[in-house]
This record gives structure tokens, sequence and C-alpha cells, in this order.
């Protein structure tokens, strides 16, 4: 599966951004996704994840209460709502698939996804 993050850019604090993560030649049905970020000089961390029917997710405390992961099956596509953003969210960002035979199922571990997208940029202004 190849992924395709986008909707990155620059944002003041306090604002909202929302990205989209699609794949291209292949359904997300039945993927579990998620997303991560990586900053400079850092790691790259959890953010958020959903089941591939959408019943359950879960996020990283940093962003709980803020962010929202949402997929639309029909349209293929999985995505991340960012409110609020504070600068300590720049990063790059970057959406993640892994093929579940659980529907209610998520994974915050990033060694559990086998297909990862490109990355997109994510700027927040202070």
């Amino acid at each position: 599966v190849q992924l395709q993050a986008y909707g990155g850019g620059l944002v003041q604090a306090g604002g909202s951004l929302r990205l989209s993560c699609a794949p291209s030649g292949r359904t997300l049905s039945r993927y579990a996704m998620g997303w991560f970020r990586q900053a400079p000089g850092t790691e790259r961390e959890f953010v958020g994840a959903i089941s591939w029917s959408g019943g359950s997710s879960y996020y990283a405390d940093s962003v709980k209460g803020r962010f929202t992961i949402s997929r639309d099956n029909a349209k293929n596509t999985v995505y991340l709502q960012m409110n609020s953003l504070k600068p300590e969210d720049t990063a790059v960002y970057y959406c993640a698939a892994v093929r579940s035979s659980n529907s209610n199922y998520y994974y915050t571990n990033s060694r559990s996804y086998g297909f990862w997208g490109q990355g997109t940029q994510v700027t927040v202004s202070s």
C-alpha cells in the first residue's frame, strides 16, 4: 500500500489544519491507520490511531482533546483534524497503515505498521 499524506502547511498558534491520507491503488478497508509525527532532532512519536471500522481510536496525551482521527472508507481516506494548534505540534506528520483482522483494534506502536506515507510538514508559528 502506497500512502499519500497531504494537507500540511503553516498556521498560527490556535489555528486548525486537517491532514488527509489516501492510498494509491488499493483500498484502506481492513487497514487500521495511525498518525505519527517527527520534529527535527527527535524520534518519531505516536499521535493517534483508528481501527479499520472507525469504531475505536486512541490519542497521545499531548494531543488528546485537540486532535481527532476519522475515516471515510467510502472515500478511502483517513483524516487528522488538528485544532488549537501549538508551536510544539510543529513536525512532519506521517500516516501509516496495518492490515488488521480485528475491526475494532488500533495500534499505537510504530513497529506494528507496515506501510507509511511520505509525510507532510506542519508548522505552527507563535
